[in-house]
């Protein structure tokens, strides 16, 4: 993917509206990283620089260029509020109007809402692992008392007794 990736940035390089970059997450751009929620890489992050959206579209030059195309450009925020429509700007328009505290809490509750998903999430997957990791467990368990209990060996004779029966034939 670097290589597409590279041609990419160099493709949007004169670009005063679309940024195409790259970010060493394990060096100085490791705090950047951390508050969008960066976790594996490669990772492909777009949109209002301030609400970072996943990118899930293919990563080959011509799916990313694509993409980039459509979709890297001024878009609805408060910076642009003349793109927005009738609904989104009065949105804009009450979150605006409010005091710092009141939407600093308003967003530690919604980020609050997706840290508990997230947890749940892990707890609920943790479960399901474990009843798999069990139920493995008991598939093979059984498996071997079956054979241990002469499945083999039972198999054994019954072919021995069919090529008995053929023999007198």
């Amino acid at each position: 993917m670097k290589p597409d990736w590279d041609k990419l940035m160099s493709a949007f390089s004169g670009s005063t509206t679309q940024l195409v970059a790259d970010v060493d997450c394990t060096a100085a751009g490791k705090p950047l990283c951390e508050s969008n929620g960066v976790k594996g890489y490669p990772t492909i992050k777009w949109g209002d620089p301030s609400d970072l959206q996943d990118y899930q579209g293919g990563r080959d030059y011509e799916s990313l260029k694509t993409f980039a195309e459509e979709n890297l450009k001024p878009v609805c925020s408060p910076a642009n509020i003349e793109l927005c429509d009738k609904d989104k700007k009065k949105e804009i328009e009450t979150f605006m109007a409010m005091a710092d505290a009141d939407l600093d809490a308003k967003i530690a509750s919604e980020e609050k809402k997706i840290s508990d998903a997230e947890s749940l999430f892990e707890t609920e997957l943790q479960k399901l692992q474990s009843a798999y990791q069990k139920l493995m467990d008991d598939k093979d368990k059984t498996i071997a008392d079956v054979k241990a209990a002469g499945l083999g060996l039972m198999k054994s004779c019954k072919a021995a007794k069919a090529k008995g029966s053929s023999d007198e034939l």
